[in-house]
């Protein structure tokens, strides 16, 4: 691609923390962004965020100073669009490796396994994409799209960079996003427009995922759920039910499966719709269902906790995308039922 500039003077004007300490610099990356690990390699740390916000989306400009390998929880409620300015980057998630370098466009969907490489004195454009953004925009399509109960389209597949000959598109729409941020503290722009633009926004990347568009080398047949017998994931399955109480990472995973991880995610999306990761949730969380469904006096706490959710407020949102209701009010209708009958 080649050498792009973009407007981020009012970004710059709003730093948020500047450190060479390494300890400062993962205390407050946590607090702005999501709680992480961060791995430093030889190389003078010189630490600094800018971020400034539109309505729903932030924009920052992060860099490290040294190489650092960062390895963030899965965030579940927002997707990151990573735009190295200077430096270049690496990301795996989920059985996928990309490099980017400069001005290369890549995006993170959320709920998914990542681990990020950044070379010494990378500096980064990141933007903050919330899921609600997709409560509305992209019409769903027979073959492409996919829902949750509440109405949230779901991001597919793994991280992607975005196709070059739609990079200048995305640049421009970037521009116009940071011309959009306000100068002061106040915006000015009616809230509903905002809100509609941010929209088109979130919608753009959404779009341009490789298991969505049409342009992609694979026909959008081949992203469809396929379900049938593979015994690469039978094996998966059943090592997965007997070790649902453990920490699992994808090698583990692949492991059990007996296939590459990038062999592994391209079945489990070809056959259950989802990445691996997804797929041992979702055994969790039907694990969870069943044990509220026995009746068994036991709270939902306990059980949630007993199977790997340490976050409740995540698990009950995974519960009701999964079965269309709160935990809880399983755990009340069973027992309303018993006493009706």
């Amino acid at each position: 691609m080649a050498t792009t500039s973009l407007d981020l003077s009012k970004v710059y004007r709003s730093p948020v923390f500047r450190t060479r300490s390494a300890r400062d610099a993962q205390y407050e990356l946590s607090r702005q962004l999501i709680d992480h690990e961060l791995r430093w390699r030889p190389g003078e740390i010189s630490a600094s965020l800018h971020r400034r916000e539109l309505s729903k989306v932030s924009v920052m400009v992060l860099q490290y100073g040294a190489e650092v390998e960062v390895t963030p929880l899965q965030f579940d409620d927002f997707a990151l669009v990573q735009i190295p300015l200077k430096g270049a980057a690496e990301i795996e998630c989920e059985g996928v490796n990309l490099k980017v370098s400069p001005w290369e466009i890549a995006v993170i969907p959320p709920r998914r396994t990542v681990r990020l490489n950044w070379e010494p004195g990378c500096e980064q454009l990141i933007l903050r994409l919330p899921d609600s953004l997709l409560n509305v925009g992209l019409e769903p399509s027979a073959h492409s799209c996919r829902t949750t109960p509440g109405g949230v389209q779901e991001w597919r597949g793994s991280a992607f960079k975005l196709r070059p000959d739609i990079s200048s598109q995305c640049m421009s729409l970037l521009q116009q996003t940071l011309a959009l941020i306000p100068t002061g503290d106040t915006n000015c722009l009616h809230p509903a427009w905002l809100d509609q633009f941010e929209q088109t926004l979130a919608s753009f990347f959404y779009a341009h995922q490789p298991s969505m568009d049409t342009r992609s080398n694979a026909g959008p047949e081949s992203h469809t759920p396929k379900p049938g017998h593979s015994p690469e994931l039978d094996r998966l399955e059943e090592y997965v039910r007997t070790h649902l109480f453990a920490p699992l990472m994808l090698e583990d995973l692949a492991k059990a499966a007996g296939v590459p991880t990038r062999t592994l995610n391209a079945l489990c999306h070809r056959h259950r719709g989802v990445t691996p990761m997804t797929l041992v949730r979702n055994l969790r969380l039907d694990a969870v269902h069943q044990r509220l469904l026995s009746g068994l006096p036991v709270s939902v706490t306990e059980i949630a906790t007993y199977y790997g959710f340490g976050h409740l407020g995540r698990f009950s949102l995974y519960y009701r995308e999964r079965f269309g209701e709160l935990p809880r009010n399983t755990s009340r209708g069973l027992k309303e039922a018993k006493a009706h009958n």
